[in-house]
């Protein structure tokens, strides 16, 4: 079970590699979102609309893939940690 410990390691790092990718990358387009309601068509406020609803759109796109990953990251992490620690209860048995 050990000899499987490394390719885990190197998987969960690519996985939380991404996540974390993926996380700043999701801060960077919501840094210009705003909260606001528009509420009627006004051409004053029609470009600014349209900007909200492009962030909205890129950020609804990389949230499922964003979900996935972080739970891929905690499930890795948790199966890491059960096999090291598994491994060394074995250890202090023998």
């Amino acid at each position: 079970m050990m000899n499987a410990l490394p390719v885990l390691i190197v998987v969960w790092a690519v996985v939380t590699g991404l996540f974390l990718a993926l996380l700043a990358y999701n801060a960077t387009i919501t840094r210009y979102e705003e909260n606001q309601l528009f509420l009627d068509d006004a051409s004053a406020n029609a470009i600014e609309q349209q900007q909200q609803s492009t962030i909205l759109r890129k950020v609804n796109k990389v949230l499922p893939v964003l979900r996935v990953l972080g739970s891929a990251s905690a499930i890795l992490t948790i199966i890491i940690i059960a096999i090291y620690t598994w491994d060394c209860w074995q250890k202090l048995q023998s």
